[in-house]
């Protein structure tokens, strides 16, 4: 971590994810606890929807400071929002086919007790992601797993996964502080940008380079 992030003291990080999560109306904080050791945060309680779950979690990873967030959130379904396992595989055969991001032939949904596996294999991680995120607004889902395999047709080499990568951040953010790592089919990005479009921008860019199945953001902003 650079020193940007490790001074931030872990009650600074607890209010400011509390002040994020009243911020944004997908979250709805009422019944979330948050707190906060070491720059790990760790949210409690419970929500009514898995889209909820989620997006409160992506409130904490977007405070800075936060090393890592661990989410012991219950899903609770309201009894409006109950389907069964039928339903739920029937919505999310239909959400994939639809969008045209996501080679939906080439996936499975197994549903047992509101509860996703989803099975397959894409190209890109980014095709991996945008069919977990499909699903994840899906009325009646309690959680996902995601297992589907990134398998391009070509597998790049680490090194040429790098370079290739690193030419594209310094072309879309215009910055060369961002150091790219390749084990593997993951990337770790870390360095020091200057705003969270910056930041947004390179995760983007690693979801979308071939091979790529895990990516690990630990870029800094710092103005």
């Amino acid at each position: 971590m650079t020193t940007a992030a490790a001074v931030r003291t872990d009650p600074e990080i607890q209010r400011d994810v509390l002040d994020e999560l009243d911020w944004d109306a997908q979250a709805r904080p009422t019944e979330i606890g948050v707190t906060v050791s070491g720059g790990v945060v760790t949210l409690t309680g419970w929500v009514d929807s898995y889209a909820r779950r989620w997006a409160a979690e992506r409130c904490a990873h977007r405070v800075r400071g936060v090393r890592a967030v661990a989410s012991e959130i219950e899903v609770r379904l309201p009894g409006t929002d109950e389907r069964t396992d039928a339903e739920i595989a029937i919505a999310a055969s239909r959400a994939l086919e639809w969008d045209s991001f996501v080679p939906a032939e080439r996936l499975d949904v197994t549903v047992a007790n509101g509860w996703m596996m989803l099975r397959g294999e894409v190209e890109y991680g980014f095709e991996r992601r945008t069919a977990e995120r499909e699903l994840r607004r899906l009325r009646g889902v309690r959680g996902i797993t995601n297992l589907v395999e990134v398998r391009p047709t070509t597998p790049p080499g680490a090194e040429q996964t790098r370079r290739d990568l690193r030419r594209v951040l310094i072309r879309r953010t215009g910055t060369e502080r961002v150091d790219v790592q390749v084990t593997g089919d993951t990337v770790v990005l870390n360095g020091v940008v200057r705003s969270w479009w910056q930041r947004d921008e390179a995760e983007r860019a690693a979801w979308s380079t071939p091979g790529v199945r895990e990516v690990h953001d630990r870029l800094v902003v710092a103005g």
